[in-house]
């Protein structure tokens, strides 16, 4: 892993914690990939799953659990979208904004910076009808391999952007905690993202009368949420990567400089996260949770992404080689 750069952390109240429906476990199957850190997974039109792997490999992978290598981004894929011409669309921690050719394997890059500044942590895409883009940049400071320093630091240098159809790129949002996932309602009129550090989900309008404005959908969440997308029947799906670290969450209102000698400390030294399996479905229009998973496994959890596809939920994870599915019928 790449040397540590420095941070520079403030104090911050973290967010309280308000309880949730309880959810139990699920059957779940697990299929490997071929690599380590599956983090998002997407299907595309003919139900293959899509997913990028910590060394950079994008990986096609069938309903029966066959996988291919189709690309390699040279970076660490994160979110992806799969777009409305059939383009699998990837935010690169190390690249930016990308656009996978699914036929030919070729990468191109749509964005690299913004406003002059070059991308360090693209997380998260998706795409309204129209062709127009949106994606998410957890910290401006930090790239994959040192994400917990943005946590670390609690400044919110996140930020929410548009790739317009002419290309023009525009910032909609800055100064969000650790802005993770993004889709588009079902009716497309907001986008629905997420943000891990502030544990909450907002809506920025995209049409009517509230547009360009965020109002929020859920807020003082009893866990972080991560990639996040929209259901068949509209519902908002969020990968819950696990609960708050108490002691991280202890430590962001007091001296910084404590947080300053502790990151310089190995990281098992460190806050740790404590592996499970748990994803929540929200109304997206109340914010009211509507169903879930939660357990833990031996072979499978930290959940980071989530898609449905021919009526099961697949999951993604960075903490295995692995993806995992489980029906959408017991889910409801």
């Amino acid at each position: 892993m790449p040397r540590k750069p420095p941070i520079d952390p403030v104090r911050w109240t973290p967010p309280p914690i308000d309880p949730l429906p309880a959810f139990g476990p699920a059957e779940l199957t697990i299929v490997p990939v071929p690599g380590d850190g599956p983090e998002d997974v997407v299907a595309d039109a003919a139900g293959q799953l899509w997913t990028g792997l910590v060394d950079g490999r994008i990986v096609r992978v069938s309903p029966d659990g066959a996988a291919t290598v189709v690309a390699d981004t040279g970076g660490r894929p994160l979110g992806m979208h799969v777009a409305r011409d059939g383009r699998v669309l990837v935010c690169d921690s190390h690249r930016g904004l990308l656009a996978l050719d699914p036929t030919t394997g070729t990468i191109t890059t749509l964005v690299e910076s913004v406003n002059g500044r070059k991308l360090k942590f693209c997380s998260n895409v998706t795409e309204t009808s129209d062709g127009t883009i949106y994606f998410t940049e957890s910290t401006s400071h930090f790239q994959f391999e040192h994400f917990s320093g943005a946590i670390m630091e609690a400044r919110g240098r996140g930020g929410l952007f548009r790739l317009g159809v002419d290309g023009s790129v525009t910032t909609l949002l800055e100064g969000l905690y650790f802005a993770n996932g993004v889709t588009v309602t079902a009716d497309e009129s907001a986008l629905v993202f997420a943000e891990t550090q502030g544990r909450r989900l907002s809506k920025y309008w995209l049409s009517g009368p509230q547009a360009g404005t965020v109002t929020p959908l859920a807020v003082h969440l009893p866990g972080y949420p991560d990639n996040i997308s929209t259901g068949a029947d509209g519902r908002i799906w969020v990968a819950m990567v696990s609960p708050p670290n108490a002691a991280a969450e202890w430590l962001a209102p007091r001296a910084p400089v404590i947080r300053k000698v502790l990151w310089h400390l190995p990281d098992r030294l460190q806050p740790q996260i404590r592996p499970q399996v748990w994803v929540l479905a929200f109304d997206a229009g109340s914010g009211d949770v509507v169903a879930g998973v939660q357990m833990t496994r031996p072979d499978f959890g930290t959940v980071t992404g989530l898609v449905e596809s021919a009526g099961k939920l697949w999951m993604s994870t960075i903490a295995f080689p692995a993806l995992a599915y489980t029906e959408l019928a017991a889910l409801t």
